[in-house]
């Protein structure tokens, strides 16, 4: 362990390190002093409405893109090849749904939370339970993402982990209460910019101490580190093609198409348009992000070839070996090692920021508002700061949590995927099938979350007994798959006794999500079927999305009427989108204000008649909404 007590840090490495969190919390603190000043909930949770796409798609971004990936993906590849890079084409499918279903079905209408749809398409119980699972999610995954970085830099460096993990988590809490969500985002800016400068360095400076990329390429050619398609469909295989590229849309879209975090961006900007633009940006941005990722990775083999760290006992566990490599490499240039380890923080700060931050607006706006409807604003405005600052300091404590869990990015998907997954699985059966019913959807997120947590757990049961090489043990504390390290072991162990349950166990983690979101589905369907499938005049216009009726084409208009809600989106409102948002703004509760439309609606469509939205006279049914709510804005701005 000699070679890793030299690696300390320098001074200028630590002022780097300090300007970082103080131009972090800078900006939380200029966002609490100009603007409207963080008074209202609009502004704290929403950002006004007013953001444009370039602040939204790099915060996006830098949302998911957190330490998990800049420590995980480098070490992954560096252990079993370039197969991780297929994770890619899953972004396509993943950033075009989103963009084109969920978030014209959210924007239009209007709401402050993705929970908020809930209700209007189901019914309260559905929301306060999808409101309850997303926070039990997000607490958990937090303390991975918190206390992944210190833990990397307390073993490469000495730094003092927890307060490391105090640091982190104090100064974020900071800027998250004082600066809402506007200062959240323009961190996420510029953290976001931070995470690839470090990348970029890091890699720049090891392809030219190894040879160049030419010679970084041919040594990853000779080691059998770079994969070619895979294309086995066996779901029991941990990284293939059909594994990432089909597993991992499921993945990405519990992320971005309905995460409350991502939500929140998209309704925080200024038109739909900007909001689906700010997906597209991300596609890139994603692909890049990666690929920096993958080129890490080859970069530490060249260095290193078949002689990992790890196995030479300078390192503990997979999740320090970036760190330690980029110590290793950067250590003759005072600067870079601190930048890299910003670069770190960033990737946490930006997540665990838009954690309490969405973790604030649904306690508030699922929770809280819908019992005290008559709560002003400037105590409801009190109250979200002061539970963005209750959630900081719960983080704090999952971190201690976390550094029970085992190998980080796996740990990090496999929470996203049994949590996220019936999530997404509840959002698409209320989406997609008119005919489902509050039943169904409580019945389905129960069944879809005891999947998760019965294949999740049941895996890490299953895998407890395998031998463990010497030098690994503590890397295998409770993963919910495997560490990273030992899963060839494992999967050679696994294909030999791989039947019936164990099958189950067995599969890749990046299934999971899907697993679990058709598991709510079918399950929703089938008891919305035997309780009473909903009828298309209960529903709330433009809750549904008419995909069925397009997918259905080839059955006649009759069944299709019978089978499919042919009621379309809402309209962009034309009224909305040329009043400015400072209307909203004046009324006090912009959950009520939607509901109010929505109480309205229905009042105007029963006069219209249902049989006009059947018949095909659209208008009467959609235009009721922005014309509605704008009779409501003008009464509230009268009063």
């Amino acid at each position: 362990m000699g070679d890793v007590v030299q690696m300390h840090f320098s001074t200028v490495d630590y002022v780097i390190f300090a300007v970082l969190l103080v131009a972090s919390t800078g900006i939380g603190l200029f966002h609490a002093f100009s603007g409207g000043r963080q008074r209202t909930t609009q502004e704290f949770l929403l950002a006004d409405r007013s953001m444009g796409c370039l602040p939204v798609s790099l915060s996006l971004l830098a949302t998911f893109q957190s330490a998990v990936a800049i420590l995980g993906v480098p070490s992954e590849v560096y252990a079993f090849g370039t197969q991780y890079w297929f994770l890619g084409c899953s972004y396509f499918l993943g950033l075009l749904i989103p963009a084109h279903v969920f978030i014209p079905v959210f924007y239009r209408l209007r709401l402050s939370s993705a929970y908020e749809y809930l209700e209007l398409r189901f019914n309260k119980t559905v929301r306060i339970c999808g409101t309850i699972t997303f926070i039990f999610q997000m607490v958990i995954y937090m303390g991975v993402v918190l206390y992944a970085p210190a833990l990397a830099l307390n073993a490469v460096t000495g730094f003092d982990l927890w307060g490391a993990v105090m640091a982190m988590g104090l100064v974020c809490t900071l800027y998250t209460t004082l600066g809402g969500l506007k200062a959240v985002m323009w961190t996420d800016v510029f953290q976001t910019v931070v995470m690839f400068a470090g990348q970029l360095a890091v890699i720049v400076v090891g392809a030219g101490q190894a040879g160049g990329m030419a010679e970084v390429w041919r040594k990853a050619v000779n080691g059998s580190r770079i994969a070619g398609l895979d294309l086995n469909p066996d779901p029991l295989e941990r990284h293939t093609f059909w594994t990432l590229g089909l597993g991992g849309v499921f993945l990405m879209l519990a992320l971005y198409g309905v995460n409350q975090a991502q939500v929140q961006r998209y309704l925080s900007s200024r038109t739909e348009s900007a909001a689906v633009l700010s997906c597209y940006v991300v596609f890139p941005c994603q692909q890049l992000v990666l690929c920096l990722g993958c080129l890490m990775g080859l970069v530490m083999f060249a260095r290193y070839g078949e002689d990992s760290p790890l196995d030479k006992g300078y390192v503990k566990s997979n999740d320090q070996m970036v760190l330690y490599f980029v110590m290793d490499v950067l250590r003759d240039l005072p600067g870079l090692p601190g930048l890299f380890v910003a670069c770190l923080f960033s990737g946490a700060l930006s997540t665990i920021s838009s954690a309490f931050n969405s973790l604030a607006t649904v306690t508030m706006e699922d929770l809280i508002k819908p019992h005290f409807p008559a709560m002003t604003e400037a105590r409801a405005t009190l109250l979200s700061k002061g539970l963005a600052l209750g959630y900081g300091l719960v983080c704090l404590g999952m971190a201690y949590l976390a550094s029970l869990m085992g190998s980080v990015l796996q740990a990090a998907l496999s929470i996203f995927g049994m949590v996220g997954g019936p999530l997404l699985g509840l959002f698409c059966l209320g989406m997609f099938f008119p005919w489902a019913n509050p039943t169904g959807a409580v019945v389905g997120l129960v069944a879809g979350l005891g999947m998760a947590f019965w294949v999740g757990i049941g895996s890490f049961m299953s895998r407890m007994p395998l031998p463990l090489p010497p030098g690994n043990a503590t890397a295998l504390p409770g993963n919910m798959t495997t560490a990273v390290m030992t899963t060839m072991i494992s999967t050679i162990a696994t294909k030999q006794r791989a039947s019936g349950l164990q099958a189950l166990y067995s599969l890749s983690y990046m299934w999971y999500s899907a697993l679990n979101s058709t598991t709510v589905v079918l399950v929703g369907l089938l008891v919305s079927m035997l309780t009473g499938p909903m009828q298309e005049r209960d529903l709330t216009p433009g809750t549904v999305f008419p995909v069925l009726g397009t997918l259905l084409f080839f059955l006649p208009q009759r069944h299709r009427d019978k089978l499919c809600c042919v009621t379309p989106l809402l309209h962009k409102a034309r009224p909305l989108d040329s009043l400015p948002y400072q209307m909203a703004q004046k009324d006090s509760n912009g959950v009520g204000l939607t509901r109010e439309g929505e109480r309205l609606e229905e009042g105007e469509e029963k006069r219209g008649g249902v049989e006009d939205k059947r018949g095909g006279e659209v208008e009467e049914s959609v235009t009721p909404k922005p014309s509605s709510l704008l009779a409501h804005m003008v009464q509230e701005t009268a009063l």
